[in-house]
């Protein structure tokens, strides 16, 4: 493999094309600035050239994000040649070892991995109608992630959701089943759907999703349609507790998700109720 390393101004890098993950400015970016200001950068990051002195990163966002946080001028980086799908490849399998990734992370990432491979030649289509080479792209990439080919082909499914209905993925607000079968909805009918989620204060579950993606099969999934589904009572439906996220997520590890924040919380109800317990027994 061609590569060589030396250092590189910090504005001749580019963030990777269309990169799927986020870079989130949260205080371990800043821990990693202040380590870079004080220390310099131990891994070089590695890029791809695209012109002269212009580069592209493939590992190292976030040393990138960090270097410009800090006021680094340059960083050292690994040049290597690499042709674009070649890069997509190392960009993906670069990231995926991250410890917490969105479910839309993993879609985009997922999605361009299994394009790339598709056009150095191996079949990835996105059916399985039938099996053979169309599976071995899915295959490998479920042996590389530990995630069943029909996993992944769930994750991929949620790039066909526009952006409102994909936060609510990602804010664990709608769970991957529902996700999926909205997916198979056109873009106006989701975006008639975000409009009675936000009115009704409340997510289609997976009964309700399966609903509306059978009556868009038949191009029959009207606005009517959709408030009749979405006013409908949920067999499990309850009342909830409302705060403002902001208020208590100063309490948790960043990236905590809702639901995780919510399990949290619940264990440290179940403690404290335990302690008053014990504390009313002693006035006794």
């Amino acid at each position: 493999m061609n590569e060589t390393i030396k250092q590189i101004q910090i504005e001749h890098l580019r963030p990777f094309e269309n990169f799927p993950f986020q870079i989130r400015h949260d205080e371990q970016l800043e821990l990693l600035a202040e380590s870079i200001a004080m220390e310099g950068i131990y891994n070089p990051l590695i890029v791809r050239p695209l012109k002269k002195d212009v580069y592209e990163i493939i590992s190292g966002h976030r040393r990138y994000e960090a270097c410009k946080m800090a006021g680094v001028k340059t960083t050292p980086a690994i040049i290597r040649e690499m042709d674009k799908d070649s890069a997509i490849i190392a960009v993906i399998d670069c990231n995926m070892h991250r410890e917490f990734i969105l479910p839309s992370e993993k879609a985009f990432a997922y999605k361009m991995k299994l394009d790339a491979m598709n056009r150095q030649g191996k079949r990835t289509d996105l059916t399985f109608s039938q099996v053979g080479k169309k599976l071995n792209s899915y295959e490998t990439v479920a042996k590389q992630t530990g995630e069943s080919r029909s996993q992944i082909h769930r994750y991929i499914r949620l790039t066909n959701l526009i952006k409102p209905l994909l936060d609510m993925v990602d804010q664990g607000r709608i769970a991957l089943s529902p996700a999926v079968e909205l997916s198979y909805l056109s873009e106006y009918e989701q975006e008639q759907l975000v409009m009675h989620i936000n009115f009704y204060d409340a997510t289609p579950s997976l009964s309700q999703a399966i609903q509306m993606r059978n009556l868009s099969d038949e191009n029959l999934l009207s606005d009517n349609a959709i408030k009749e589904i979405m006013s409908e009572r949920k067999a499990n439906q309850i009342e909830y507790l409302k705060m403002p996220t902001d208020s208590i997520r100063k309490f948790f590890r960043p990236n905590t998700t809702e639901k995780q924040m919510q399990n949290i919380i619940l264990k440290a109800l179940a403690f404290y109720n335990k302690y008053q317990q014990r504390q009313n027994n002693k006035t006794r």
